[in-house]
């Protein structure tokens, strides 16, 4: 199965070993495919985990699952990665059929050899 990330890898080759706890994203690139997989596959305990302390408190855990179960997720889109930060897009549908994008320029720390989400900034 293709990853939801849209990378072209197989899933289990993809975000799979990150879901799991099995290995740790590299890169802010890799952690963004792996939290888009995390929504695409409704996943908010691996969300929680991977948004850095400093602004966890702002994620409520129920909210981040709802919304993760209310869309389709189609696409994502990586526009560009560098030493902190990924600007993407995410392509979803609502129950509605409505289709929409979420374009975003997220900003990311690493800690102890770990990469954490930090906030974004919309386009």
């Amino acid at each position: 199965m293709n990853c939801p990330c849209c990378s072209g890898k197989e899933y289990k080759k993809c975000c799979e070993p990150f879901h799991l706890n099995n290995d740790v994203p590299k890169t802010p690139e890799e952690l963004m495919r792996s939290r888009y997989s995390a929504f695409s596959k409704v996943m908010p305990k691996y969300l929680v985990d991977t948004t850095h302390e400093s602004t966890r408190k702002n994620n409520d855990f129920s909210d981040i699952e709802d919304w993760a179960k209310s869309n389709k997720w189609l696409k994502l889109e990586i526009v560009f990665a560098n030493a902190d930060k990924v600007r993407f897009r995410a392509y979803y549908q609502d129950k509605q059929g409505e289709i929409y994008e979420h374009d975003e320029l997220s900003t990311f720390v690493q800690e102890n050899g770990k990469w954490f989400y930090v906030d974004g900034e919309f386009y």
